[in-house]
């Protein structure tokens, strides 16, 4: 049967990358092993991202539910009067007693509330212990996270925390668009108008003109299964006169979503297969995250030659449901 294949003029056109700052990313949940085979050259590496940190129970941990009036009364004692985050020990004070986050205070030359002097540093030891004995909630509570957490779990969970706002998933761009996942796929029609998409479970992604200098993107959508996917070829230059090349599939969903699929991308030609099996990434992840722990296709130029036809490389792509 044949495939459906991403030849369109915009599908197939590489992005050359401007060099911006990389995106940080939070480490992921862990995800079924993944695997890389050539059957020219033998097998290949694995590799199997960290597991996340499950945080629960009370004093040590979280919890979810609705917040009493006298928690709230409570809690809105640490509020920074400049961000209206919370302040969470070391608490420092001015010299009246009043509190200012360490992030706000770091950019202050006075108090905001009473226009004292910030310095000498004064510790309030009393409200780091009754901080302690507080469950705080998630900065992201307005969106929907129901979490309550101890201060030294707050900052670990709120770089993971679904709830977050999502970044514009396009690797290697300048856009510095954030929202809900509701809206990325708006945004990317939008404002991305030159990223293809093709329907079907069982696609082909023609990367075009691989032996383009310098660093290079190759995007497209896959939609199957009631869900987008966003397919990234991207060529890197490691060091001096060697290139490698990492191909992923992200899911424009949470990672939980994530975990009810899988992938498998395939170089096929000249009597030479090499694959690549694993669960997408959330869009949450990122390219960048993948690329550092090795958890994508990799392969170089010299294997890159091996399966392009006139400098086109076609990457069977196949997204499939995993059983609960």
């Amino acid at each position: 049967m044949s495939r459906p294949s991403s030849t369109g003029p915009s599908a197939n056109k590489p992005c050359s990358k401007q060099p911006p700052p990389q995106p940080q990313h939070a480490p992921s949940p862990a995800a079924p092993p993944a695997a890389a085979t050539i059957s020219a050259a033998g097998p290949g590496s694995s590799a199997v991202p960290a597991a996340a940190a499950v945080i629960s129970g009370p004093g040590g941990g979280g919890g979810a539910g609705p917040v009493s009036p006298q928690h709230h009364e409570l809690t809105s004692l640490f509020e920074c009067p400049v961000c209206f985050d919370y302040v969470l020990p070391p608490i420092l004070q001015c010299q009246a007693g009043h509190l200012v986050c360490n992030q706000c205070r770091q950019k202050l030359s006075c108090c905001p509330t009473c226009r004292g002097a910030l310095t000498p540093s004064i510790r309030n030891l009393a409200m780091e212990k009754v901080a302690s004995a507080v469950l705080f909630p998630c900065k992201y509570a307005t969106t929907g996270c129901s979490l309550t957490l101890h201060h030294t779990e707050k900052p670990e969970h709120e770089d993971i925390c679904e709830y977050r706002p999502y970044s514009c998933p396009c690797p290697g761009a300048s856009c510095k668009w954030q929202g809900s996942l509701e809206a990325v796929m708006s945004h990317l029609m939008h404002t991305h108008k030159s990223i293809t998409t093709l329907q079907g479970e069982d696609i082909v992604f023609l990367a075009t003109d691989i032996n383009l200098p310098g660093a290079v993107d190759w995007v497209m959508m896959q939609s199957c299964f009631g869900h987008h996917f966003m397919l990234v070829l991207e060529k890197q230059e490691k060091y001096e006169g060697h290139q490698q090349f990492f191909a992923i599939v992200l899911l424009i969903g949470t990672r939980k979503q994530a975990e009810n699929f899988a992938y498998r991308l395939e170089l096929n030609g000249n009597r030479r297969r090499l694959t690549w099996e694993a669960t997408p990434r959330s869009i949450h992840d990122g390219v960048a995250s993948a690329i550092m722990n090795s958890d994508c296709l990799v392969f170089d130029t010299a294997i890159a030659h091996l399966f392009a036809d006139n400098g086109n490389l076609g990457i069977n792509v196949t997204i499939s449901t995993c059983c609960p």
